[in-house]
């Protein structure tokens, strides 16, 4: 037999090149049908892209749920978790794939550290993040038979970026309002942020900072890091204040809320003009009519009453005296209602009339 284009078995004994061929092919075959059956009942659950400044340490947090038992052959076997790893940008982390982390090696690299176990928890912690670990990471479970096996090729995406890539932005308003922006190169997600106020830490986990109207003592230097590490920050962003915000929208504010006040009191005493002007005019007009009426003299009339005389034509002095003390005077008011100032002229004569009665 023609040894040509032959491996050798475990045997000892020889098999052709077809026959390796399809052996090839059965393997493979035999390992999806692995994977697969491997899926029933198991899961990996990651975290959501986690974006990480270089040097800084980024903790991912895993779990898993394993295959409990499988059955074979009508054999059951109870199945228990023997070997962990985690790679980088492979679909299954078999093999020979290398490795970040692997359960079962004794030199694995000090900045990946495993914090989980075999049972539930699979959570991995980076150290020193570099740009070799901008990368998607996965995590593969091995059991105590091959039907156990699992890996979640959905992964977890890891971006690395520069410490000059976390910058401060600012953004104002018409009305003074201010507002910081944590900002990077990490686009998939507003990252959880840490913001520092002259390396005091503040109590906002936002992207953005809003200081609304700032005032003296919001000035300072202000930094940002991500919630995952606070070690590495931003460049400090200097907010400084020269004076206090007098800008066009607080004078915009302040002249509006003037004219709310001024414009109804405004109305009100203009109101309140107009009725004692008109009151005035009337007062005015009343005290006019009155000089005028006073300005008009009465007519009087003056009549005098003499005794009659005696036979021989004389006044009885006696009598006369006595007649003179018994006369009468009378005075007759007569009211005009409107007259010129010819009229009143020419009637301003007063009229004595001497009436002598006869004896």
């Amino acid at each position: 037999m023609s040894q040509r284009g032959c491996l050798p078995k475990q045997t000892g004994t020889f098999i052709t090149a077809d026959e390796t061929s399809r052996m090839d092919s059965r393997q493979i075959l035999w390992s999806v049908m692995v994977l697969l059956s491997g899926a029933v009942g198991q899961s990996v659950k990651y975290p959501d892209p986690v974006c990480a400044v270089r040097g800084s340490t980024v903790t991912l947090p895993c779990t898993f749920t394993s295959l409990q038992s499988t059955t074979n052959d009508n054999t059951k076997y109870i199945l228990q978790v023997v070997r962990v790893r985690w790679c980088q940008n492979h679909g299954i982390c078999q093999g020979t794939t290398p490795s970040v982390y692997d359960s079962n090696n004794q030199n694995n690299n000090s900045r990946y550290q495993y914090l989980g176990n075999l049972k539930e928890n699979c959570t991995l912690r980076i150290r020193d993040v570099q740009k070799t670990d901008d990368a998607v990471l996965r995590f593969r479970m091995e059991v105590n038979h091959t039907s156990g096996h699992f890996t979640e090729p959905s992964g977890v995406r890891v971006t690395v970026i520069e410490p000059s890539e976390l910058r401060i932005n600012r953004s104002s308003t018409d009305l003074e309002t201010v507002t910081l922006f944590c900002t990077s190169a990490c686009t998939f997600r507003p990252p959880e942020v840490t913001w520092f106020k002259d390396d005091r830490a503040l109590s906002v986990s936002e992207p953005a900072l809003q200081l609304g109207a700032p005032t003296a003592k919001d000035a300072g230097n202000y930094s940002c890091a991500f919630k995952t590490n606070s070690n590495i920050h931003s460049q400090p962003f200097l907010l400084t204040l020269d004076k206090e915000p007098t800008g066009n929208g607080v004078l915009l504010v302040t002249a509006a809320v003037v004219l709310g006040v001024l414009l109804p009191l405004s109305s009100v005493l203009l109101i309140c003009f107009i009725c004692r002007r008109k009151s005035a005019a009337v007062k005015k007009d009343q005290r006019s009519e009155r000089e005028q009426s006073d300005q008009q003299l009465p007519d009087n009339i003056y009549s005098s009453i003499l005794p009659p005389s005696g036979p021989d034509g004389r006044v009885e002095p006696q009598k006369t005296h006595q007649a003179m003390d018994e006369v009468d005077y009378a005075s007759i008011q007569i009211m005009h209602m409107k007259r010129t100032r010819r009229e009143k002229e020419a009637d301003d004569a007063v009229v004595y009339t001497c009436v002598a009665t006869r004896g």
